[in-house]
């Protein structure tokens, strides 16, 4: 079956972006290759998307950041209450509860399914019982406040650590599963169905 894999990168202190949403700290001044970037990307199809992640897309589109085609021909689904009347090339939006929806998806011939992210949607999956696994990069800079990986909520949800990778630029991989027992259990309720 097909995994949802977050694979993010977030400060010392836990934020994935600043609270406008940017990621100039990110810029590495030494870089130790493209961290397994390029071998992650084979392993995907699909990527699914908060809709406050997709207007920072269209953001960075607009500013030259972004080409309209980065990510070929991979299936993008966004998710939002209210989706716009025009929607990027290969984007699709979603509105079904994420129970559902991952379902499905998970049950589609295809490759793993990659969690962009913001912080919101990827709170609304773990709490749905709807991620398999999290591939952190930690860089070693703080931000002292910002956009945290998973958005706030009271839960309790175990990982078991599958590896961690230092590069020599100080950036740390931490690679976890997340533990299906607990899934049930971490809210005390079943999701956003």
């Amino acid at each position: 079956m097909r995994k949802i894999i977050v694979y993010i990168a977030t400060s010392a202190d836990g934020f994935i972006a600043r609270k406008d949403g940017a990621i100039d700290w990110l810029d590495r001044p030494e870089t130790a290759g493209d961290y397994g970037m390029m071998k992650f990307f084979k392993s995907i199809d699909t990527i699914l998307w908060g809709r406050k992640t997709y207007d920072m897309l269209l953001k960075f589109q607009k500013e030259g950041k972004a080409a309209p085609d980065m990510y070929g021909p991979i299936k993008s689904y966004a998710f939002s209450r209210k989706p716009p009347k025009k929607v990027l090339a290969g984007f699709e939006f979603v509105t079904e509860p994420i129970n559902k929806f991952a379902r499905r998806l998970r049950t589609q011939k295809g490759k793993d399914i990659w969690m962009m992210g913001g912080g919101g949607i990827i709170a609304s999956f773990l709490d749905a019982g709807a991620i398999d696994e999290f591939i952190i990069h930690v860089m070693p800079t703080f931000i002292g406040e910002g956009i945290p990986l998973i958005g706030p909520g009271r839960r309790t949800v175990p990982l078991k650590l599958l590896s961690t990778k230092k590069f020599s630029d100080g950036v740390l991989r931490l690679h976890y599963q997340v533990e299906r027992q607990a899934a049930k259990k971490r809210t005390g309720k079943k999701g956003h169905d």
